[in-house]
């Protein structure tokens, strides 16, 4: 089955010969290769670009392994350009040509970014990578660069994207997606229990190993541990500490067998440098200030999610506020937990700060917009309770609460605008 996706073509078309390495970034199978390798590709040849031009390498496979080497990498790409003509040079899993021992030394950059710049110093040469650390090749890769990095951030399919290609009807197709999520291999896949081992699999077998073979993790357990609460937790206030206790709890340790928050922060660090988590950090919106003490962790994938949980906890209000905020930062939107206080008097008759959340502070250059992720409005009261908070922001950016069931979208008196979620998952409303 072929997926067009046609947003992320576009994206590396609008880059071509822009003097700066394209560095595509994200989770491991969820689709990099595939784009760069077969419809970015296509997309050049089908635009008359030369076939013998294009320079492509899987670094991840056995085939490819001697090319790791950035000695042998550059000799090999340097024997393949044999005139001025321009060449686009492809490289896939380009963390797999960094050494271990360079990746412990975080004095001198990895021998790589030397050949990455060699290339790119060339007037002949258009070069894309593609990777699964953020760390090596978002942050380090910027850095390195100097402004010379231009980074596409690839997510498994969305909504959108999976209902396009399935084919099925809007409620049939989000339910499958709540359950299994995006990732492109299910969409060969009919059985349901197939479709559940090749996400658990992907997880321990992929993303786990990963992560404890490139840094050398010590308590795998741990990691895990890590994990599952995470998984368990999505739409929930957290931090590092709270984290460690609640870990420390469950493990029923003593005090010779605590883990650290050091050691904690440092692995979910690693987590989200595979693009496993997204962290979304409390935003006072008043204050226009961060508040550093608690965050949201969300998963990369709901079906990834439901299968760390080997699909026991699939409580539908947490993983709609999770595929929401993943549709919005596919739509390019940077995306904060929104904060906004309000004096009340308590029940002694004193004046007291109330905090209350609004799930979304989502901004995009000028534009600023509030979402409030509601999976059922069952009486006034609730609806009440959730539209409080947008009665308190004090601006009139564009504020929208988002239901499981919502048939027309709709604004209410007071500028409120009303959608279901599979409406707002396929349709661009904060465009509008």
């Amino acid at each position: 089955m072929i997926i067009e996706r046609d947003e992320y073509v576009e994206k590396l078309m609008h880059r071509r010969n822009n003097t700066r390495i394209k560095v595509v970034t994200g989770v491991r199978r969820c689709g990099k290769s595939y784009l760069v390798f077969n419809l970015f590709r296509n997309r050049l040849i089908e635009e008359g670009f030369p076939q013998d031009h294009i320079i492509e390498l899987a670094l991840d496979r056995q085939t490819s392994r001697e090319y790791t080497d950035t000695d042998r990498l550059y000799e090999y790409i340097n024997g393949r350009i044999t005139d001025d003509g321009e060449y686009v040079i492809l490289l896939d899993e380009i963390q797999y040509a960094i050494s271990e021992e360079e990746l412990r030394d975080r004095n001198r950059p990895p021998r790589l970014y030397g050949v990455l710049n060699e290339l790119m110093s060339r007037s002949n040469t258009d070069v894309y990578v593609t990777g699964s650390n953020s760390r090596l090749l978002s942050t380090d890769v910027m850095t390195e660069f100097r402004g010379r990095g231009d980074e596409v951030r690839v997510w498994p399919l969305s909504f959108r994207e999976f209902r396009d290609a399935t084919g099925a009807d809007g409620e049939h197709a989000f339910r499958e997606y709540m359950l299994y999520g995006g990732m492109p291999y299910l969409l060969q896949e009919s059985d349901a229990t197939i479709k559940a081992e090749y996400l658990r699999s992907l997880f321990s077998e992929t993303y786990l190993r990963d992560i404890v073979e490139r840094h050398a993790v010590m308590r795998e357990d741990i990691l895990e541990a890590i994990v599952l609460t995470l998984a368990s937790s999505i739409g929930s206030l957290t931090n590092i500490s709270r984290l460690t206790a609640s870990i420390n709890s469950r493990r029923n340790a003593d005090r010779e067998s605590r883990i650290s928050e050091p050691t904690v922060r440092r692995y979910v660090d690693y987590l989200r440098d595979a693009f496993i988590f997204t962290r979304c950090d409390r935003y006072d919106i008043r204050g226009k200030a961060y508040i550093e003490a608690q965050s949201k962790y969300f998963f990369v994938d709901v079906g990834l999610r439901n299968a760390c949980l080997n699909f026991r906890q699939t409580e539908p209000s947490h993983l709609m506020e999770n595929m929401i905020c993943n549709y919005l930062l596919q739509k390019g939107y940077s995306v904060d937990v929104g904060v906004v206080e309000k004096s009340k008097l308590n029940s002694e008759g004193k004046s007291v700060r109330v905090k209350y959340e609004i799930d979304f502070v989502v901004n995009r250059g000028m534009y600023q917009y509030y979402i409030q992720s509601a999976y059922s409005i069952e009486d006034e009261e609730k609806e009440r309770q959730e539209l409080y908070p947008f009665s308190i922001v004090g601006n009139s950016f564009k504020k929208i609460i988002v239901s499981r069931y919502q048939d027309v979208p709709y604004y209410d008196e007071n500028g409120i605008f009303h959608v279901g979620i599979v409406d707002f998952l396929l349709n661009d409303y904060l465009a509008e």
